[in-house]
């Protein structure tokens, strides 16, 4: 089964949800960045919160980017989602390799450490509207719903889990968001705090077979769930041989010019996909009249 959200609502409009299931999303970023167990579910939480927060933006072309700096030896981690619930993103150190917790999980905090929470949306203004906090715990839904509360006054719970299998494939992946509306009753906020707070971990439903549908009616379905939308998710990388063109000629014509004559070839390489894009001495050249000085 395809990837996918689940955009939802309940509580006559006051309640936003989103529940996902990301797998392939994450064992396809596991695959092109070979990255070890604690690292794949660091970045399986971050690229899961990304599609799912993807998907609260209102245009074709907005943007959002999730960005960790950290103390830890995973040392950071960047995640990009579209509106489509397309998403891509990297790990700084992918091979880390720490303890287990005492629990047998893997300890995500402890490879994230200290550090802070960068949330940066492109929407289509001058500037992009950008909010930070410090970390949490490094856990990153925790950091999350912190975020949401902190930066953006929308008090939200958010849930994420990546399982992974004894052979370090992905066995299980997803997550929920759960936002309320200014208008909604202190009763109600009561009952879905208390029901978040003794529900099981999102890896452990998905691993009885529950689908994101099955999750947010677990959650929110005491509060007159609405069903709005199915939103197939996907690791997706926008790279092309022509914007790494524009990123050379965007070093001006000396540089450009230094690289040809020295180097007589470039070789560039993308953090998202690990593709290669490479240019002879010939191409290098034509692409300095395109370059400004």
């Amino acid at each position: 089964m395809d990837d996918y959200i689940i955009r939802a609502s309940a509580g006559n409009n006051r309640i936003r949800a989103f529940a996902a299931s990301s797998r392939k999303t994450v064992e396809k970023a596991r695959n092109i960045h070979n990255t070890s167990p604690v690292a794949t579910a660091a970045l399986g939480r971050l690229l899961t919160a990304g599609a799912m927060i993807g998907l609260t933006l209102k245009s074709e072309k907005d943007l959002v980017t999730l960005q960790i700096k950290c103390d830890g030896p995973l040392e950071g981690l960047l995640v990009t989602g579209d509106s489509h619930a397309n998403v891509k993103g990297y790990v700084f150190e992918p091979n880390v390799d720490i303890p287990l917790k005492k629990n047998g999980k893997l300890d995500v905090g402890g490879a994230i450490g200290n550090g802070n929470l960068k949330v940066i949306k492109d929407i289509g203004l001058k500037e992009p509207y950008c909010g930070m906090i410090e970390l949490v715990s490094g856990e990153i839904a925790e950091d999350l719903t912190y975020y949401f509360a902190k930066s953006e006054q929308v008090p939200s719970s958010v849930g994420l889990g990546v399982l992974i299998d004894t052979d370090c494939s992905v066995k299980q992946a997803g997550g929920f968001l759960i936002q309320l509306m200014p208008d909604c009753p202190e009763e109600t906020v009561s009952k879905l705090e208390e029901k978040i707070k003794n529900m099981p971990s999102v890896t452990k439903l998905l691993e009885e077979g529950m689908t994101p549908e099955d999750i947010l009616k677990f959650i929110i379905g005491d509060f007159g769930i609405e069903i709005l939308d199915k939103v197939q998710m996907q690791y997706k990388c926008s790279c092309t041989r022509e914007r790494t063109e524009r990123a050379l000629i965007s070093l001006g014509k000396k540089e450009l010019e230094k690289i040809a004559k020295e180097d007589k070839k470039a070789e560039l390489t993308c953090h998202f996909c690990n593709t290669v894009y490479k240019f002879n001495e010939e191409e290098l050249l034509k692409l300095l009249s395109e370059a400004k000085g």
